[in-house]
């Protein structure tokens, strides 16, 4: 049987928005993910310094990362690689192959373990999976089995947040617990919004929590539909599972 995380608390270290006062939202996201046994980056924001101000603010130590997750090889998802793999070399990285294979290469002499993930999803450890990789960018999002539901973590969502969505319950076959990051939703409709909330209340989803590249107008929309099971995103939030 599969083994379940019997807690898991996201801290979101970097974001175009800030939870908290005192923090400088830049374009991108990152989270500190613990479960468990393992504690996991995912994403590096788009510049290093200031995520591990972040981190240190947040009293996050970057050499207590086991495992760094990236999502897709967009600047505003990797930019903080270096100054955290510098940090901490002993960490495990998690790469989907639409990374440079330059980039996959020289990480392989900076980290402990680099793992490349295709399109098939892959269990990383215990609790974790990867979906694999998804559209022609080549994005993996991160999902993760909880005793109340999974927790899928998304960077970019630009294969869609609903593929994403039916691909970590088509893997686990159990309903969402908890669905956030960024949902790629900035420049949609108002009616395309519509479109994928009641695409998303078809998985019967816990709560959500879409920030980065989801948009004010969706996030709003997001907001007014979900009603006390939305969760506000932004640098410091904190969300145990």
């Amino acid at each position: 049987m599969q083994l379940t995380c019997s807690k898991t608390i996201i801290t979101v270290v970097f974001d175009n928005y800030a939870y908290l006062p005192g923090f400088t939202p830049l374009w991108g996201f990152s989270a500190f993910i613990e479960t468990d046994e393992h504690t996991i980056l995912f994403d590096t924001g788009s510049n290093g310094r200031v995520l591990l101000q972040n981190m240190a603010r947040l009293g996050i130590d970057p050499a207590t990362i086991d495992i760094l997750f990236l999502s897709h090889p967009h600047w505003d998802h990797i930019g903080g690689v270096d100054s955290i793999v510098e940090a901490n070399p002993h960490l495990d990285l998690v790469a989907p192959n639409s990374l440079s294979g330059h980039l996959i290469e020289d990480l392989r002499k900076l980290c402990k373990t680099v793992t490349v993930v295709d399109k098939a999803p892959i269990h990383i450890l215990s609790c974790v999976w990867s979906t694999g990789t998804m559209s022609e960018v080549g994005e993996e999002s991160l999902v993760i089995d909880t005793e109340k539901g999974l927790v899928v973590v998304t960077g970019c969502a630009h294969p869609g947040i609903v593929s994403i969505a039916e691909r970590a319950v088509e893997i686990l076959e159990k309903p969402i617990a908890l669905l956030m990051g960024g949902f790629h939703l900035m420049d949609r409709s108002k009616q395309e919004i519509a479109d994928v909330l009641r695409a998303l209340d078809r998985l019967e989803i816990g709560y959500v929590c879409p920030s980065h590249c989801t948009g004010d107008l969706a996030i709003k929309m997001f907001q007014e539909h979900y009603g006390e099971r939305f969760i506000q995103g932004g640098i410091g939030q904190k969300i145990s599972v």
